[in-house]
């Protein structure tokens, strides 16, 4: 083996129906390695490793796996067979089925008559569990856990598979900050056991805990490879995006006007108790929280996805009558959601249509007829406002890359033309270059007199963005603070005031 790589992948070539995905790439794992796998959504990070899993099949170019020659295409149960496993952004977990059934989906153990041995499954789960120090029971049904704690249970389960190259996409996009110290310990402790890890991600600021080197693509193109700790966070973000990005956070100063929306009283569900703000035109409002605070659960009502039990939600002194969705949209309030593909996107819909539907009530007709002269005005100009990489607005979602879906759900509610644009964890998920052009477009609406809320788990862009921060624990708002006059520590002691319980 070439230098002990346990994976080598030279000159590999994919493509897609109108779209060069891969061109010549090359990528090399050690054991006992945590390569990370960097570049902007769109760069062919996911595909390449969807090759090397069995997900999708080379056009040409060579693979090595453990110094062997993989003659032909890969599957996914001969990856697996070699010791492959991906941890893929959207979990893949059958939140029926307990602990131990997830870890042996389809390698379940088997008595000597047929019937599935659960004593035997449970024990080889609780191994894996202890030997990654968690405090989960082999026979807790999946669904009522956190997303941390199922991520922890898609890692039990491909080290029970015994992966000796393990993948993961954006393994910390929806963990808390305990839950990705917990990962990073696991990371280190698999690496010590020999086990090759690849990490793609775009929180740049993670690579520092737990990377090794580093591999940067752009545009289905190899551009770099070399140690974590030779190259600085300024030529990694230029590599990737092709230009030097000078300001991260490109926050704008301008005349905040006086208060015209306002939420009062406003009860959902156990994680909505008693939201009482007011936010004023051109001013982006953040929200701050842990999570499981109420932050998304309050988007969701003020946008009328969830019923309220009680409350007023007030634009310009009048009050609205929100009880669904349309009613929100109607009203001039649009949201743009947590989970792009449960709640932002019809990924089996293309492009244009994606776009188009929640603004048919300025595309058709008395007769109900869509203008497709002007519907394909309003896509153009939201595709290129947002620079979605796609080969024509045709195509189907689904087949774009997770951060060109988030510009597809933020461009098309954007041709909405709203007063009230709520953002729910907006750049979860998607590069450093498409993360400022999000920023920029709140700017753009903040100049225009248009209210932003803005949700995310990020401090350091709530900070770089948000002209006032709300922080929210346990369904309350506990503090509302001025961006200028805070900073992480404070906004953290808020983000942390439980109710006393027990007196």
């Amino acid at each position: 083996m070439s230098d002990d790589y346990i994976v080598e992948m030279s000159n590999i070539t994919k493509t897609f129906p109108g779209v060069k995905a891969l061109d010549n790439v090359n990528f090399h794992l050690k054991a006992g390695q945590v390569m990370s796998l960097l570049g902007e959504n769109g760069a062919g990070k996911s595909t390449l490793m969807k090759i090397l899993s069995g997900v999708y099949t080379r056009d040409s170019g060579t693979i090595k796996i453990f110094g062997k020659n993989i003659e032909g295409n890969l599957t996914p149960k001969s990856a697996h067979d070699l010791g492959v496993a991906i941890i893929h952004q959207e979990l893949n977990m059958c939140k029926h089925l307990s602990v131990s059934e997830n870890i042996f989906l389809a390698k379940e153990l088997l008595k000597k008559n047929g019937l599935l041995d659960k004593k035997a499954m449970n024990e080889k789960s609780k191994e894996v569990l202890t030997r990654l120090k968690l405090d989960i029971q082999p026979t807790e049904i999946v669904g009522n856990l956190s997303v941390g704690q199922q991520q922890m249970v898609e890692i039990a389960k491909a080290l029970v598979a015994n992966a000796r190259i393990l993948i993961m996409d954006e393994p910390t996009s929806a963990l808390t900050g305990v839950e990705v110290e917990e990962l990073f310990r696991i990371i280190r402790d698999v690496r010590e056991d020999g086990v090759g890890v690849v990490y793609i991600s775009h929180r740049l600021e993670e690579l520092k805990h737990i990377v090794d080197e580093v591999t940067i693509m752009r545009d289905g193109n190899f551009i770099f490879e070399g140690k974590f700790k030779d190259i600085s966070m300024t030529k990694i973000i230029s590599y990737m995006v092709g230009r030097e990005i000078k300001v991260q956070f490109p926050r704008i100063d301008t005349e905040i006007g006086e208060v015209a929306f306002k939420v009062k009283n406003l009860n959902a569900g156990h994680l909505v108790r008693n939201i009482n703000f007011e936010a004023k035109r051109g001013e982006i409002l953040g929200f701050a929280g842990l999570m499981g605070a109420g932050r998304t659960e309050t988007t969701r009502a003020i946008f009328g996805v969830d019923p309220k039990v009680s409350g007023e939600i007030i634009f310009d002194g009048k009050v609205l009558n929100i009880n669904s969705s349309m009613d929100a949209i109607r009203a001039g309030i649009s949201l743009v959601p947590e989970d792009r593909k449960r709640d932002g996107l019809c990924t089996k819909l293309s492009v244009r249509e994606n776009i188009a539907l929640p603004n048919m009530d300025q595309l058709c007709n008395k007769a109900g007829i869509v203008n497709r002269k002007k519907e394909r005005t309003i896509v153009d100009k939201a595709v290129s406002g947002l620079d979605v990489k796609l080969p024509t607005p045709e195509i189907n979602a689904e087949s774009l890359s997770g951060g060109n879906q988030q510009k597809v759900v933020v461009a098309k509610w954007l041709a909405t033309n709203s007063k009230v644009v709520i953002f729910d964890e907006p750049t979860r998920g998607i590069d450093v270059a498409a993360k400022v052009e999000i920023y920029n477009i709140m700017n753009d609406l903040k100049k225009q007199g248009i209210i932003v809320i803005f949700v995310s788990s990020e401090l350091p862009e709530i900070l770089g963005i948000s002209d006032r921060i709300l922080v929210m624990c346990d369904g309350r708002i506990t503090a509302n603070l001025v961006t200028k006059e805070t900073n992480q520590e404070e906004i953290l002691s808020y983000a942390t005031q439980f109710e006393k319980k027990i007196s």
